[in-house]
């Protein structure tokens, strides 16, 4: 067992320079949780981004050999950590352990994807277009390029998933795998699991023998914290997973900055469903129990959770809504994240259920239990007419919340499609004669999601290579990046062109010989032959 210490990680040294402390709450009975944590202070938050600087230039010369060694040493060191850290996450957050264990295996899983991926050495984009000096009017040069690490960046873990989103994250990982040293700001609502999981990445990083800085962890419940970690001049990325209001008010941060960088933010979304003709008739009542199974899946506290339903009026529609009430009405009420999040998904299902118009379909009926911080799954219905009166419902309620909205025809489906904001996900319930119908719809919701799912549901993502999980604005904060999948590293890494250079200067992924197998962009072709 690791006795919990409640300080900051300055590389491997713990630190706690201020008495401001604050403490775990354990959201299944409203205590507190024993450890205290300290606030990390200026000074503390210098040093950390300092010793980062000073890691960055021997760790982005490891080669992709030794970086893929470590993340396997990573997994194998939260392996090693063993049910600690799952009952510290339980005890944090109110998450069931088969939950918390689904977590482990996301975070180890990814970390040695990432190590395939390096040992694979693809990913870098090497082109090479090679010199011709017989070239008229002027003779063409040697030209090669390849990304490279951008410097340390700054990770802010999800309050959602302490352990998969967090210091384990994707993230940190990718962060890692680039050559970028990391630091972590650890999310409030579970630091014990921060601390776990940083004393995890900390031993790999001993046995590795990386250097001193390539990890720290610093703990604070304040804006400010946030904000000074994104403001240093060390920094050069920042990755978030939260609310709009955090995200933007980092991304406004970072591009005050005399050298602004880029902040990833990824900032949830409405996650609409568009249920055509085709789907209803087939299988309505399906469609109606397993969109309550989305919904309720982590208790809606998911940034793909479906918080809107779209389709034309018909009997079917009203089978697909009455089957969702019936799941609603059954569904057992479940402990949130943390008080904060509890008292906003109830503002925000009473501010719903005050609008004209509006209609309770199905919840819960359970009864809740006293400071238990119980959600509710509850369905809303409405018309086309009383949603477009009300556009604040495009915005997430964070929670087991959704509405079915009636539309008349597909002209009114296309119009509310135009009108949503950038979301992460949208899904069509369809069949393929139904895609051909409503391609106009379709072709709207490319220019306004991430990831469009057929006949699925956007919860439960799949962590792959072709994943991206990102969005137009609000959804994220840019959506050419992926928060999720092995694309993410191309956040944190930047091309650098090399003209003229001798063989022996260039990095092995840019020499003639290639010496790594790797595919290059040779001429114009993808190849793993020698130039």
């Amino acid at each position: 067992m690791i006795d919990l210490h409640g300080q900051q990680f300055i590389g491997s040294q713990a630190s706690a320079e201020s008495s401001d402390t604050f403490q775990g709450f354990n959201p299944a009975t409203s205590k507190a949780l024993p450890t205290l944590f300290h606030e990390a202070t200026e000074g503390e938050i210098d040093k950390a981004l300092q010793l980062a600087a000073s890691a960055f230039d021997e760790f982005r010369r490891t080669t992709p050999e030794q970086r893929a060694i470590f993340l396997d040493t990573l997994a194998d060191e939260v392996e090693a950590l063993g049910d600690q850290l799952l009952d510290q996450a339980n005890a944090e957050t109110g998450l069931p352990i088969p939950r918390c264990t689904g977590e482990r295996g996301r975070a180890t899983n990814q970390a040695r994807q990432f190590a395939e991926l390096l040992r694979d050495g693809s990913w870098v984009d090497a082109r090479i277009d090679l010199p011709n000096p017989d070239r008229e009017p002027l003779p063409k040069p040697d030209v090669r390029s390849m990304m490279l690490p951008v410097g340390p960046v700054v990770v802010f873990g999800a309050s959602n998933f302490p352990i998969a989103i967090s210091v384990l994250g994707a993230d940190v990982v990718s962060s890692f795998a680039a050559g970028c040293p990391v630091v972590v700001k650890a999310h409030p609502a579970h630091p014990g699991t921060c601390e776990l999981s940083s004393q995890a990445v900390l031993s790999a990083i001993k046995k590795c023998g990386l250097p001193e800085g390539t990890f720290s962890l610093i703990h604070g419940r304040s804006y400010e914290t946030g904000l000074s970690l994104v403001r240093h001049p060390a920094t050069q990325a920042v990755a978030f997973t939260g609310s709009l209001a955090g995200g933007r008010a980092l991304a406004d941060a970072a591009a005050a900055r005399p050298n602004p960088i880029p902040v990833y933010a990824e900032m949830g979304s409405a996650n609409p469903i568009f249920l055509l003709p085709g789907a209803l008739k087939e299988r309505a009542s399906q469609i109606g129990s397993d969109y309550i199974q989305s919904v309720t899946l982590g208790v809606g506290q998911f940034c793909t959770c479906p918080g809107l339903v779209f389709g034309i009026e018909s009997e079917d529609l009203n089978t697909f809504t009455a089957s969702a009430a019936e799941g609603a009405q059954n569904s057992p009420l479940a402990t949130m994240l943390h008080p904060g999040i509890y008292e906003s998904f109830w503002k925000g299902v009473n501010a719903i259920e005050a609008l004209d118009g509006f209609s309770l379909a199905g919840q819960s009926t359970d009864k809740a239990e006293v400071n238990k911080n119980h959600a509710a799954c509850t369905i809303f219905e409405t018309t086309s007419s009383a949603l477009s009166d009300n556009p604040q419902l495009y915005d997430e309620v964070f929670g087991p919340v959704s509405t079915i909205t009636k539309c008349q025809s597909t002209s009114e489906l296309e119009q509310f499609a135009s009108q949503l904001d950038g979301s992460l996900t949208a899904t069509i319930h369809g069949t393929e004669e139904d895609l051909a119908e409503y391609a106009g719809l379709i072709h709207i919701l490319e220019t306004k999601v991430g990831r469009l799912i057929f006949n699925g549901y956007p919860t439960g993502i799949e962590v792959c290579h072709a994943m991206h999980h990102g969005g137009p604005y609000p959804a994220a904060s840019h959506s050419h990046f992926t928060s999720i999948g092995t694309r993410c590293i191309y956040r944190f890494v930047r091309p650098v062109c090399y003209q003229g250079w001798p063989q022996a200067a260039l990095p092995p992924e840019l020499q003639d010989s290639n010496p790594l197998g790797i595919f290059r962009l040779l001429d114009g072709d993808f190849t793993q032959s020698p130039a």
